[in-house]
């Protein structure tokens, strides 16, 4: 069998209707993830459910997350466009649902029926860039589908707020059927008759049992690390079923493709020492940017104090700073070493996280938006850079399968990095609170007591002058908030300052990666692989 083989590899008249399907595919499979945020109010008003509100992303994460790996090994068994077109299927389908839903969990059992169709449709963007283009053109395209990526993050939140006042929450979902359509039509006409891949492996059969354990393995975990810590603790009994449960499926999986002909996460990938750096570097990225950056908008509306809309919009500078360097990203991949690059991309994901955990109470929007741009000039040289890296080191046949595993860990660590922060956060704001009351003036420590050291409280008291209404000094009133947000300010310093360790510790492994480059002629250099 042709290793070789490939879609590059035949003439494409057709590869403008693929670039714009793959396009359109990525943008609104990444718009989906940011901008329902903005209409979550609306929802609850029409819906109810605050006590499940946060399921509708947690939800779609769990669904998208688990199917990345599997949608790209079978991309590889039977063909890319078959699917790419069931993920748009699937898409749509739980679109028109989602639009539908009459109670808060309808839209969460829907939105994580949308998440695996999301999870399908984005892999294999860039799974289906690394089939047509040769290396060198690969990743001046993978830096324009970062940058696409990048756009409908920022686009997200904003749109989602015109959709919201202009019609109703309902058209978030309703919007994503033309343009699935169109995607899925264009992505047929352009691959008509190059669906290489099928040829290459279609005896082989389908790890179904590695599936079967791999999904429960996987939706269990992150159950368990999205519970609501105040109800269930790390050591409740629901917390140790849900980790046990997944233990098992995982020990299961783990046997099941030592022997499986097709496993869905082939072990041996990680015998490749390029594969092995690439997909750790993913997993950070994803635990320290994913699951830090989520408190940005909370910053900036509680502690700098502007408008939810304007708080909403706070990750513009980093998401333009991450298409600008996409973009020039992988164009320097062609002429500079792996090494090079990656090492440059995470000091200054560093940097970025150092000037973050420097915000305090006297931040203003100007220095809150140099960090965010530095972080996102670090992150753009990354996160596309590794998907090039990765799909340069292994044969045509195995892109689907080593693309979206590097992007199912990028993914997961998200999901860790989540709940990791989240903890980190809340347990820094009990010691900061505790610490204040115990060191603060006897008036000032019966308010603070009083107040508490529950998040949400604390949080709706430095957002809201009206929980500053009540007996009491307007002094005293002054104090209590300017202790408080001091609390909180310090605690989002301790997200940020895990979140420059976890990138320091990038830094380290970038330097293991060997001196591996893409070669002018555009194969693999030898030193990228083991």
């Amino acid at each position: 069998m042709n290793s070789n083989l490939s879609y590059a590899a035949r003439p494409n008249p057709n590869r403008g209707f693929v670039l714009a399907g793959l396009l359109l595919g990525m943008f609104f499979g990444a718009l989906e993830q940011t901008i329902v945020g903005t209409a979550l109010p609306s929802i609850m008003s029409d819906l109810n459910g605050l006590s499940i509100m946060s399921w509708i992303t947690t939800a779609y994460m769990i669904g998208s997350t688990a199917v990345i790996p599997i949608a790209g090994k079978l991309s590889d068994i039977v063909g890319r466009r078959s699917i790419y077109g069931i993920g748009w299927l699937v898409f749509l389908v739980s679109s028109v649902l989602c639009a539908n839903a009459e109670t808060m969990e309808q839209l969460i059992a829907f939105r994580a029926l949308q998440g695996i169709g999301g999870g399908m449709i984005m892999p294999l963007t860039q799974i289906m860039i690394g089939d047509i283009f040769s290396p060198a053109d690969r990743a001046k395209w993978q830096g324009a589908v970062g940058a696409v990526y990048a756009l409908s993050s920022i686009l997200g939140p904003l749109l989602g707020g015109m959709i919201v006042d202009f019609a109703s929450w309902h058209w978030i979902f309703w919007m994503n059927i033309p343009f699935g359509i169109l995607s899925t039509i264009f992505i047929f006409i352009g691959m008509a008759n190059v669906d290489t891949n099928r040829q290459l492996v279609e005896r082989q059969p389908i790890d179904w049992l590695g599936i079967v354990t791999f999904v429960p393995c996987l939706v269990l975990f992150l159950l368990g690390l999205s519970l609501d810590r105040e109800q269930y603790p790390w050591d409740s009994w629901m917390t140790l079923l849900l980790f046990g449960s997944s233990l098992i499926f995982l020990l299961g999986f783990i046997f099941i493709e030592k022997r499986a002909v097709q496993p869905i996460i082939s072990l041996s990938l990680f015998k490749n020492r390029v594969f092995q750096i690439c997909t750790a570097l993913s997993f950070l990225i994803g635990l320290s940017l994913f699951g830090a950056i989520m408190f940005v908008p909370l910053f900036m509306q509680g502690i700098v104090g502007v408008s939810p809309v304007e708080a909403g919009s706070t990750m513009t500078p980093l998401m333009i700073a991450m298409i600008i360097t996409s973009i020039i990203g992988t164009r320097l991949l062609i002429k500079i070493r792996y090494r090079t690059l990656l090492s440059i991309g995470m000091i200054t994901c560093v940097l970025g996280f150092y000037f973050m955990s420097m915000m305090g109470v006297t931040t203003t929007i100007a220095q809150a938006s140099i960090a965010m741009v530095v972080l996102g000039l670090g992150i753009g040289l990354v996160m596309p850079a590794i998907t090039v890296i990765v799909q340069n080191s292994f044969s045509k046949d195995q892109l689907g399968t080593v693309t979206s595993t590097s992007t199912f860990f990028r993914s997961i660590g998200g999901a860790i990095g989540t709940a990791l922060f989240n903890v980190i956060m809340n347990e820094a704001i009990k010691l900061n609170m505790t610490d204040a009351i115990n060191h603060s003036e006897p008036a000032l420590k019966t308010a603070l007591e009083q107040t508490g050291t529950h998040s949400d409280d604390l949080y709706a008291l430095i957002t809201s002058t009206n929980t500053l209404s009540g007996s009491g000094s307007p002094e005293l009133h002054s104090a209590l908030l300017t202790t408080v947000k001091s609390a909180w300010a310090n605690s989002f310093s301790s997200v940020y300052i895990w979140a420059f360790g976890i990138a320091a510790l990038g830094i380290i492994l970038t330097l293991f990666i060997g001196n591996g480059r893409i070669e002018p002629n555009g194969s693999k250099s030898k030193s990228s692989e083991m």
